[in-house]
């Protein structure tokens, strides 16, 4: 994964980011020499956030399969949360 330094940052600005997603989907953006960041284009983000939507579905469907789940209204979810606020 390539690093863009901040200072490269500051004076070439989003050229910086480009050249550096070019040939790579992710970039590291690095602040007095530590990695502090991660850019990626939108593409990029999407099909992650997609990846994570599956995985917490598919986690609530095991659960639910475990009879982990509840069923039950709008109302009383929200008495049930309400109950559980200190």
């Amino acid at each position: 994964m390539k690093t863009i330094a901040a200072n490269d940052l500051k004076t070439r600005g989003v050229a910086s980011i480009d050249a550096a997603l070019a040939d790579q989907e992710e970039a590291i953006i690095s602040v007095r020499g530590k990695d502090r960041y991660v850019v990626m284009d939108v593409e990029t983000y999407n099909r992650l956030r997609v990846c994570e939507l599956e995985a917490a579905l598919y986690q609530a469907r095991r659960e639910i399969a475990e009879g982990q789940g509840v069923e039950e209204s709008v109302e009383a979810h929200l008495d049930r949360l309400r109950k559980l606020e200190p």
